[in-house]
């Protein structure tokens, strides 16, 4: 009789980790990780490889791979704050792949001030409401690699200029630039496709 994980609902991820790691022969608390964060990453995957035919395969080739790297597994840092690098690194390396390394080919841009910067984000509530999900996918789809890609690591993913930098091997001062951008871009093709919807409001 199939054992459920229902009584793995309201553990923390750092006990079902450390369950896992006692006893490998108990598929429940792994499968109870793969529930509560299979929708975080499967939208990632989507944004970050446009490819629909392929998010739910790179999906499951992350939760595969954060399988058998738990024993690697610093609980310094949060599972899911691991499980995110997993998917990044495994959607760029995917990305690279099929579409050339794109991401690393633009020459840097010049250093903006630090204000310039500072533009409203794409916020992650934002991109998973249900509401408003299927447009802002819609609008990431038609920009370039160059810009959608750093927007999502910095406003969905999380991660600080440093950590892109590192990701997508380019400048600080280019990751700032592209980020900006990509928000610019982000809200001109908003406009464009939803005026009746305006995705943020005015400064």
């Amino acid at each position: 009789m199939e054992r459920s994980t229902d009584g793995f609902a309201d553990e923390p991820d750092e006990g079902l980790v450390a369950r896992i790691l006692r006893d490998e022969h108990d598929p429940r608390p792994f499968e109870a990780l793969v529930r509560r964060h299979q929708g975080f990453v499967l939208a990632n995957c989507r944004v970050i490889s446009r490819s629909p035919a392929d998010a739910e395969d790179l999906a499951q080739e992350v939760f595969v791979k954060a399988y058998f790297g738990l024993p690697r597994f610093e609980q310094r840092a949060q599972f899911r704050t691991w499980l995110r690098r997993i998917k990044v690194n495994h959607c760029l390396n995917f990305v690279r792949k099929t579409r050339g390394a794109v991401l690393v080919d633009v020459d840097e841009p010049s250093v903006e001030t630090h204000a310039d910067m500072m533009s409203p984000p794409v916020a992650e509530d934002r991109l998973h409401a249900d509401e408003t999900r299927d447009r802002i996918v819609q609008v990431l789809d038609t920009m370039s690699d160059t810009l959608r890609v750093p927007l999502m690591l910095c406003d969905a993913d999380g991660l600080s200029y440093d950590e892109i930098a590192e990701q997508l091997g380019i400048g600080l001062s280019a990751v700032k630039m592209r980020i900006k951008r990509g928000r610019e871009e982000f809200r001109r093709r908003w406009a464009e496709r939803h005026s009746d919807a305006p995705f943020a409001s005015s400064p």
